[in-house]
């Protein structure tokens, strides 16, 4: 009994193994941070965050609301550079080099938020996805090209949007006018800080393949801030987890969701798929590795019943 179906989308991402990564490009040791500091609303956000990020992967990052997810990714590109304690490394520069040139670091490493389309200021699409190549002294032509690139990288026609006002567009192209300004510097790295967030299923998932084609035929390295385990099953490479300021497990996705019991303790779940192949497993019934998509789940399922 053989199945004919095949899988596809963004879900069926195919992992990228430990021996084909890259350089490291985002180095973090030992990185305490805290807000208001020797005030009575002094707030330790992180407490020894260690973790490391390679060229060309596509990193996971997840933790409970508050457990400073965003606070270690806004080090990445400068937005915060005052620390307590520690070090961060972004593409061989200290970002606490007081001789540091933090916009070119930024033009490397993108940063789009929770809410974007927070982030648009101008009155027409193009002019907006402009901005930053134009801030770069880039001609006219090559800001041209570069608007062009980064609209038909997140699904927007360039002919079609580019003169809309950005008052006008639905939320879902305002989120996608907002990560094609971040694309248009042509970062080497981009981070996605809860980025899919209110948007609805089928935009979520058309959004995430073109991040992933971004990063397969590309070579951007992603780092995705998620609570959707979902997401970040169906897109990561690797899982850092975060509590209480602390990196508390880090690993292969695999890795990462085959230990419900130790995701829980930190206010955590697992995919809806490898929960199954969990409770499958303490029913006796052998499953081959934990599923991380319904395409896997599929072809373990296959297996099962071949055997």
């Amino acid at each position: 009994m053989k199945s004919s179906r095949k899988s596809k989308g963004v879900w069926d991402k195919r992992r990228r193994s430990v021996s084909t990564r890259g350089r490291v490009i985002i180095q973090v040791n030992d990185l305490h941070h805290t807000y208001l500091s020797g005030t009575p609303l002094e707030v330790k956000a992180l407490k020894g965050v260690t973790m490391e990020v390679y060229e060309g992967e596509v990193v996971g990052i997840i933790g409970r609301t508050g457990a400073g997810k965003s606070t270690i990714v806004q080090h990445f590109n400068g937005l915060i550079r005052k620390r307590e304690r520690g070090r961060v490394v972004v593409d061989g520069h200290d970002m606490a080099d007081p001789s540091l040139d933090v916009r070119a670091v930024r033009q490397k490493v993108g940063l789009v938020f929770q809410h974007p389309e927070q982030q648009l200021f101008e009155r027409l699409v193009g002019d907006d996805i402009a901005f930053g190549p134009k801030k770069m002294g880039l001609p006219p032509e090559v800001r041209r090209e570069r608007v062009r690139w980064a609209m038909e990288m997140v699904g927007l026609d360039f002919e079609t949007f580019k003169d809309r006002f950005t008052f006008s567009l639905s939320g879902g192209e305002m989120r996608k006018v907002a990560i094609a300004g971040v694309l248009a510097l042509q970062p080497k790295v981009l981070i996605l800080d809860e980025s899919t967030t209110g948007i609805d299923p089928r935009g979520r998932k058309e959004l995430l393949s073109r991040m992933l084609n971004l990063n397969r035929e590309h070579g951007v390295t992603l780092v995705f801030v998620s609570s959707n385990m979902e997401e970040v099953a169906g897109v990561a490479d690797r899982i850092y987890v975060i509590d209480n300021g602390r990196a508390v497990m880090h690993g292969t996705t695999r890795e990462i969701f085959g230990q419900p019991e130790a995701l829980r303790r930190y206010g955590l779940g697992v995919p809806h798929v490898s929960a199954v192949a969990h409770r499958l497993s303490q029913d006796g019934i052998p499953v081959p590795r934990v599923p991380l998509t319904v395409a896997e789940a599929e072809e373990d399922i296959w297996k099962i019943l071949n055997s």
